[in-house]
């Protein structure tokens, strides 16, 4: 049983291994610039994450990796690279999210203390009946709120907890839903903040929304999580890590079964609150935040909506549009006299108190992605990539992959498809159906990688977001998200061939049906291994 439990970790250092013999065929690991030894930070912090269950040591010792490769193991230049490039940087890239997340922060506070949330969950204990009901409100909502992920994972995660915890969902299965209804929904809306990054890389003279939404139906892994999702929810299992969260949580009512029990010392409610006081500013908070980003985005000198959102910043626009979101509420709150004056601004250092974690996870992730950057990784990636143009048709298979292996060894989505789009404009003919197969797997990798990686900024907002154990939603995410990234890559070498979305979609949408069937009829008579004790 205990070499059964050291199993994972054994693999893991295993890995590593071999990534590190594998890289020492691309180059000298003091000369890693450019060469797989770039991907070294993250590929151990990454590791040492799932072995340890303790990210911020992770996160940091890929760091100082980091700095020692970019460095050629120089001593006060490493300092400086990890100091000045990293950390620094990183605080500068972040600090309008840092604003936003303490700025929701405080309004989630302030909606706790005015019984706004125990109002909500009053009301909708009794309209949503189930604990189906109440991950399918879940997951509505979260698409929803198809702006921003960061926004979609606070706000879902601030509404629907109360409903969640008043039917036993457990909280790793919480941030689940959260995140899998953040990157996947932005990734094929319109008019969202990724939409608007993915629009200005499309080639001098082409549409950047319209080749945004040309992609779409071929985005397997973003609406291939939706099938995912709705039938895991309707047939009543789950795998994996998650099997024991959710059984702890349905047979024990513990929500959190490891760690901390984050939140659970949440302001005291006061009982005049109505379900208006949390509908009320979390519509401020939408419509605000909108209009500013579309208001950063130019809409006032004369752009069209659309163009609004293509030039906007959601770390300038997010951040103007809650601290009126704020401003409002607490005038709400004190006009309503739910929350007197000095209380409410009693939340300010509380809110910021909450989001102290991620806004630590944040900025360590961030000076990580800063160190690989400082290492050249996408010069290593487009030289691989370009050597494989001559796969052709299993083109769009292999760029998921790489999008799936870059945005899990970053955390970051958009840096991954910042890299990738241009090489694969560069590989196919533009406008043609093969290319904007390649354009959706590209898309469609960096959300899967981002969805799995434990240094992802979504991934940490998600944690947040359900007030989760960080390692915990990771842990359990891994092998829904792997399930559905299986399957998605299937579909691209399908997609390779058969280019027609309206055959390769449903086809791929029965297949993700009928491997859960099989998944539940092996696993339905497995109890959670700590369960049995």
């Amino acid at each position: 049983m205990k070499f059964k439990k050291a199993l994972p970790k054994i693999l893991l250092v295993l890995v590593v291994a071999a990534f590190m013999l594998a890289a020492s065929f691309t180059g000298s690991i003091t000369s890693a610039t450019g060469t797989l030894w770039s991907l070294l930070p993250p590929v151990i912090a990454i590791a040492l994450a799932l072995i340890t269950k303790e990210v911020y040591s992770s996160l940091f010792i890929g760091i100082v990796v980091g700095g020692l490769l970019s460095t050629s193991f120089g001593g006060l230049s490493t300092m400086d690279a990890i100091i000045n490039d990293g950390f620094i940087e990183a605080v500068k890239s972040q600090a309008g999210i840092f604003i936003f997340l303490v700025l929701l922060g405080v309004m989630v506070a302030l909606i706790n203390r005015a019984g706004g949330s125990a109002a909500f969950g009053t009301w909708a204990s009794k309209h949503i009946k189930s604990r189906f009901g109440a991950m399918m409100a879940t997951f509505l909502l979260g698409v929803l709120i198809f702006i921003d992920d960061y926004f979609n994972c606070l706000t879902v995660g601030a509404v629907m907890r109360p409903v969640t915890d008043k039917h036993n969902v457990s909280r790793a299965k919480l941030a689940y839903l959260i995140d899998s209804t953040a990157a996947p929904i932005c990734m094929i809306a319109p008019i969202s903040s990724w939409a608007a990054a993915v629009s200005s890389y499309a080639p001098e003279g082409t549409s950047g929304i319209s080749l945004f939404c040309s992609a779409i139906p071929y985005n397997l892994y973003s609406l291939l999580t939706f099938v995912f999702i709705i039938s895991l929810s309707a047939m009543k299992f789950d795998y994996g890590p998650m099997k024991l969260h959710e059984y702890n949580a349905m047979n024990k009512g513990d929500l959190f079964t490891y760690g901390e029990k984050v939140g659970e010392d949440e302001e005291p409610a006061t009982s005049k609150g109505k379900v208006i006081d949390l509908i009320f500013p979390i519509i401020v908070l939408i419509v605000v935040c909108v209009f500013a980003l579309v208001y950063k985005g130019g809409i006032l000198d004369g752009e069209s909506f659309v163009s609004a959102f293509s030039n906007t910043d959601a770390t300038v626009g997010l951040p103007w549009g809650g601290m009126i979101a704020l401003v409002v509420t607490i005038a709400y709150f004190i006009a309503r006299r739910l929350v007197p004056a000095k209380e409410a601004f009693d939340c300010i250092p509380k809110g910021f108190i909450a989001m102290v974690p991620p806004i630590l996870i944040l900025t360590l992730a961030t000076t990580l992605k800063n160190m690989t950057g400082l290492l050249e990784s996408d010069v290593f990636v487009k030289t691989a990539l370009e050597s494989a143009g001559t796969l052709d048709k299993f083109l769009p298979a292999i760029i998921f992959l790489v999008a799936v292996a870059i945005s899990f060894a970053t955390g970051t989505s958009w840096g991954t498809f910042g890299i990738l789009i241009p090489i694969v404009i560069a590989i196919f003919p533009v406008g043609s159906e093969i290319g904007i197969i390649g354009m959706s797997a590209c898309l469609a990798g960096s959300v899967c990688g981002d969805h799995c990686s434990p240094i992802s900024d979504t991934t940490i907002m998600s944690s947040a977001g359900a007030q989760c154990q960080h390692i915990n939603h990771v842990s359990t995410q891994i092998p829904y998200s792997i399930t559905v990234a299986v399957i998605s890559f299937v579909g691209y070498i399908l997609a390779g061939f058969v280019q027609k979305w309206y055959v390769v979609l449903p086809v791929m949408a029965v297949v993700t049906v009928a491997v859960m069937f099989v998944i539940k009829s092996v696993t339905k008579n497995k109890m959670p291994v700590e369960a049995k004790n």
